[in-house]
Protein backbone atom coordinates (compact mmCIF):
# COMPACT_ATOMS: atom_id res chain seq x y z
CA UNK A 1 0.00 0.00 0.00
CA UNK A 2 1.41 3.44 -0.91
CA UNK A 3 2.35 5.63 2.06
CA UNK A 4 1.81 9.38 2.18
CA UNK A 5 3.25 12.10 4.37
CA UNK A 6 0.74 14.88 5.09
CA UNK A 7 1.69 18.24 6.56
CA UNK A 8 -1.35 19.61 8.35
CA UNK A 9 -2.44 22.98 9.73
CA UNK A 10 -5.24 23.39 12.24
CA UNK A 11 -6.98 25.74 14.62
CA UNK A 12 -7.02 23.78 17.87
CA UNK A 13 -9.88 25.67 19.55
CA UNK A 14 -12.84 23.39 18.64
CA UNK A 15 -10.98 20.15 19.30
CA UNK A 16 -10.30 18.07 22.42
CA UNK A 17 -6.70 17.69 21.24
CA UNK A 18 -4.91 15.73 18.55
CA UNK A 19 -5.62 12.20 19.75
CA UNK A 20 -8.99 10.45 19.44
CA UNK A 21 -10.94 10.69 22.69
CA UNK A 22 -14.36 9.67 23.91
CA UNK A 23 -15.25 13.14 25.18
CA UNK A 24 -15.36 15.02 21.89
CA UNK A 25 -13.98 15.57 18.41
CA UNK A 26 -10.20 15.40 17.99
CA UNK A 27 -8.08 16.61 15.09
CA UNK A 28 -7.09 13.01 14.38
CA UNK A 29 -10.72 11.97 14.09
CA UNK A 30 -11.53 14.90 11.79
CA UNK A 31 -8.67 14.00 9.44
CA UNK A 32 -9.50 10.29 9.49
CA UNK A 33 -13.14 11.12 8.72
CA UNK A 34 -11.97 13.18 5.75
CA UNK A 35 -9.81 10.33 4.45
CA UNK A 36 -12.64 7.82 4.87
CA UNK A 37 -15.08 10.14 3.13
CA UNK A 38 -12.67 10.47 0.22
CA UNK A 39 -11.55 6.86 -0.14
CA UNK A 40 -14.52 4.93 1.23
CA UNK A 41 -12.31 3.05 3.67
CA UNK A 42 -11.02 3.79 7.16
CA UNK A 43 -7.26 4.42 7.24
CA UNK A 44 -5.59 5.20 10.59
CA UNK A 45 -3.07 8.03 10.66
CA UNK A 46 0.07 8.30 12.77
CA UNK A 47 1.25 11.76 13.88
CA UNK A 48 4.62 13.24 14.73
CA UNK A 49 3.26 14.29 18.12
CA UNK A 50 0.12 14.87 20.12
CA UNK A 51 -1.12 18.36 20.85
CA UNK A 52 -3.46 19.24 23.70
CA UNK A 53 -6.91 20.77 23.47
CA UNK A 54 -6.67 24.34 22.17
CA UNK A 55 -3.13 24.00 20.80
CA UNK A 56 -2.67 24.96 17.15
CA UNK A 57 -0.44 23.60 14.39
CA UNK A 58 1.11 25.02 11.28
CA UNK A 59 3.27 22.00 10.57
CA UNK A 60 1.89 18.82 12.14
CA UNK A 61 3.04 15.76 10.18
CA UNK A 62 1.23 12.45 9.77
CA UNK A 63 1.63 9.39 7.63
CA UNK A 64 -1.14 7.25 6.20
CA UNK A 65 -1.28 4.14 4.02
CA UNK A 66 -3.88 4.21 1.25
CA UNK A 67 -5.10 1.44 -1.00
CA UNK A 68 -5.01 3.65 -4.08
CA UNK A 69 -1.99 5.32 -5.62
CA UNK A 70 -2.65 9.09 -5.66
CA UNK A 71 -0.79 11.93 -7.28
CA UNK A 72 0.31 13.98 -4.26
CA UNK A 73 -1.26 17.30 -5.27
CA UNK A 74 -4.55 15.60 -6.18
CA UNK A 75 -4.64 13.90 -2.80
CA UNK A 76 -4.01 17.21 -1.02
CA UNK A 77 -6.79 18.98 -2.89
CA UNK A 78 -9.27 16.13 -2.57
CA UNK A 79 -8.68 15.79 1.17
CA UNK A 80 -9.11 19.52 1.70
CA UNK A 81 -12.47 19.35 -0.06
CA UNK A 82 -13.56 16.67 2.42
CA UNK A 83 -12.17 18.63 5.40
CA UNK A 84 -13.91 21.89 4.55
CA UNK A 85 -16.30 21.64 7.53
CA UNK A 86 -13.36 21.62 9.96
CA UNK A 87 -10.66 24.26 10.66
CA UNK A 88 -8.05 21.84 9.29
CA UNK A 89 -6.10 21.87 6.03
CA UNK A 90 -3.55 19.63 4.36
CA UNK A 91 -0.80 22.05 3.35
CA UNK A 92 1.31 19.41 1.59
CA UNK A 93 1.02 15.78 0.59
CA UNK A 94 4.02 13.68 -0.43
CA UNK A 95 4.52 10.06 -1.45
CA UNK A 96 7.12 8.52 0.87
CA UNK A 97 8.90 5.22 1.36
CA UNK A 98 7.10 2.64 3.48
CA UNK A 99 9.86 2.92 6.10
CA UNK A 100 8.92 6.54 6.84
CA UNK A 101 7.13 7.08 10.15
CA UNK A 102 5.84 10.49 11.13
CA UNK A 103 6.75 10.00 14.79
CA UNK A 104 9.83 7.81 14.86
CA UNK A 105 11.56 9.20 11.75
CA UNK A 106 11.47 12.75 13.13
CA UNK A 107 14.79 14.38 14.05
CA UNK A 108 13.50 17.61 15.60
CA UNK A 109 10.25 19.34 16.54
CA UNK A 110 9.78 23.11 16.62
CA UNK A 111 7.22 24.97 18.73
CA UNK A 112 6.23 28.63 18.89
CA UNK A 113 4.50 30.29 21.83
CA UNK A 114 2.90 33.72 21.30
CA UNK A 115 2.33 36.22 24.13
CA UNK A 116 0.28 39.31 23.28
CA UNK A 117 1.79 41.91 25.59
CA UNK A 118 -0.16 45.13 25.91
CA UNK A 119 -2.76 46.61 28.26
CA UNK A 120 -5.68 46.33 25.83
CA UNK A 121 -6.91 42.79 25.12
CA UNK A 122 -6.56 41.28 21.64
CA UNK A 123 -9.51 41.29 19.29
CA UNK A 124 -8.36 39.70 16.03
CA UNK A 125 -5.87 37.40 17.77
CA UNK A 126 -8.19 36.24 20.55
CA UNK A 127 -7.88 32.48 20.96
CA UNK A 128 -4.49 32.44 19.22
CA UNK A 129 -2.29 34.20 21.81
CA UNK A 130 -1.87 34.48 25.57
CA UNK A 131 -2.79 37.99 26.61
CA UNK A 132 -0.50 39.35 29.34
CA UNK A 133 -1.37 42.96 30.15
CA UNK A 134 1.66 43.86 32.31
CA UNK A 135 4.84 44.78 30.47
CA UNK A 136 7.28 41.89 30.15
CA UNK A 137 11.05 42.18 29.77
CA UNK A 138 11.74 39.91 26.81
CA UNK A 139 15.52 40.36 27.08
CA UNK A 140 15.49 39.16 30.69
CA UNK A 141 13.30 36.21 29.67
CA UNK A 142 15.70 35.23 26.89
CA UNK A 143 18.77 35.49 29.11
CA UNK A 144 17.15 33.36 31.82
CA UNK A 145 15.89 30.82 29.27
CA UNK A 146 19.42 29.86 28.23
CA UNK A 147 19.87 27.97 31.52
CA UNK A 148 17.28 25.49 30.23
CA UNK A 149 19.03 24.84 26.91
CA UNK A 150 20.87 21.52 26.80
CA UNK A 151 20.28 18.13 28.39
CA UNK A 152 18.46 18.30 31.72
CA UNK A 153 16.01 16.56 34.00
CA UNK A 154 12.84 18.57 33.27
CA UNK A 155 10.71 17.09 36.07
CA UNK A 156 9.79 20.63 37.22
CA UNK A 157 8.37 21.43 33.79
CA UNK A 158 6.55 18.16 33.22
CA UNK A 159 2.83 17.50 33.67
CA UNK A 160 1.97 15.23 36.58
CA UNK A 161 0.16 12.89 34.16
CA UNK A 162 3.08 12.77 31.67
CA UNK A 163 3.58 9.19 30.47
CA UNK A 164 7.16 9.55 29.21
CA UNK A 165 9.56 6.97 30.61
CA UNK A 166 12.15 9.60 31.53
CA UNK A 167 12.03 13.33 32.38
CA UNK A 168 15.41 13.87 30.73
CA UNK A 169 15.29 15.81 27.48
CA UNK A 170 17.72 17.83 25.38
CA UNK A 171 16.42 21.29 24.56
CA UNK A 172 18.27 22.55 21.48
CA UNK A 173 16.80 26.03 21.34
CA UNK A 174 14.82 28.36 23.59
CA UNK A 175 14.70 31.90 22.21
CA UNK A 176 12.58 34.81 23.41
CA UNK A 177 12.12 37.86 21.17
CA UNK A 178 9.84 40.88 21.17
CA UNK A 179 8.13 41.95 17.94
CA UNK A 180 6.18 45.08 18.79
CA UNK A 181 3.31 44.08 21.06
CA UNK A 182 4.05 40.38 20.73
CA UNK A 183 6.62 38.20 22.44
CA UNK A 184 7.61 35.02 20.62
CA UNK A 185 9.13 32.05 22.41
CA UNK A 186 10.62 29.40 20.11
CA UNK A 187 11.65 25.98 21.37
CA UNK A 188 13.25 23.13 19.45
CA UNK A 189 14.11 19.58 20.51
CA UNK A 190 13.92 16.01 19.32
CA UNK A 191 11.02 15.46 21.70
CA UNK A 192 9.15 17.23 24.50
CA UNK A 193 7.46 16.15 27.70
CA UNK A 194 3.74 16.66 28.26
CA UNK A 195 3.13 20.38 28.99
CA UNK A 196 6.89 21.07 28.89
CA UNK A 197 6.74 24.12 26.62
CA UNK A 198 3.70 25.65 28.34
CA UNK A 199 5.26 25.05 31.76
CA UNK A 200 8.48 26.74 30.69
CA UNK A 201 6.58 29.68 29.18
CA UNK A 202 4.58 30.20 32.37
CA UNK A 203 7.81 30.30 34.38
CA UNK A 204 9.48 32.65 31.89
CA UNK A 205 6.51 35.00 32.26
CA UNK A 206 7.43 35.24 35.96
CA UNK A 207 10.93 36.31 34.95
CA UNK A 208 9.60 38.87 32.46
CA UNK A 209 7.26 40.42 35.02
CA UNK A 210 9.97 40.63 37.67
CA UNK A 211 8.39 38.06 39.98
CA UNK A 212 11.34 35.71 39.42
CA UNK A 213 15.01 36.26 38.73
CA UNK A 214 17.05 34.22 36.29
CA UNK A 215 18.44 32.43 39.34
CA UNK A 216 14.93 31.49 40.43
CA UNK A 217 14.27 29.84 37.07
CA UNK A 218 17.52 27.88 37.24
CA UNK A 219 16.76 26.84 40.83
CA UNK A 220 13.34 25.60 39.75
CA UNK A 221 14.97 23.43 37.08
CA UNK A 222 17.55 22.01 39.48
CA UNK A 223 14.90 21.29 42.13
CA UNK A 224 13.24 18.69 39.88
CA UNK A 225 10.00 19.44 41.68
CA UNK A 226 6.72 20.09 39.85
CA UNK A 227 5.60 22.34 42.71
CA UNK A 228 8.42 24.78 41.81
CA UNK A 229 7.02 25.40 38.31
CA UNK A 230 5.28 28.66 37.48
CA UNK A 231 1.66 28.62 36.34
CA UNK A 232 1.25 26.65 33.11
CA UNK A 233 0.67 29.00 30.17
CA UNK A 234 -2.68 28.57 28.37
CA UNK A 235 -2.92 26.31 25.33
CA UNK A 236 -4.14 29.05 22.97
CA UNK A 237 -0.68 30.57 22.44
CA UNK A 238 1.09 27.35 21.46
CA UNK A 239 1.77 26.19 17.89
CA UNK A 240 3.49 23.09 16.52
CA UNK A 241 5.35 24.83 13.73
CA UNK A 242 7.51 22.23 12.01
CA UNK A 243 8.84 18.70 12.25
CA UNK A 244 12.22 17.90 10.71
CA UNK A 245 13.24 14.65 9.02
CA UNK A 246 16.60 13.43 7.88
CA UNK A 247 15.63 13.40 4.22
CA UNK A 248 13.44 16.50 4.23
Amino acid sequence: MPRYKLTIEYDGRPFVGWQRQANGLSVQEAVERGIESLTGAFAPIQAAGRTDAGVHARGQVVHVDLARDWRADKLRDALNAHLRLFPVAVARAERVDETFEARFSATKRHYLYRIFNRRAPPVHERGFVWHVARRLDAQAMHAAAQALVGRHDFTTFRAAECQANSPIRTLDRLDVTRLGEEIEIRASALSFLHHQVRSIVGSLEHVGSGKWTAGDLKSALVARDRARCGAVAPACGLYLMQVDYRNG
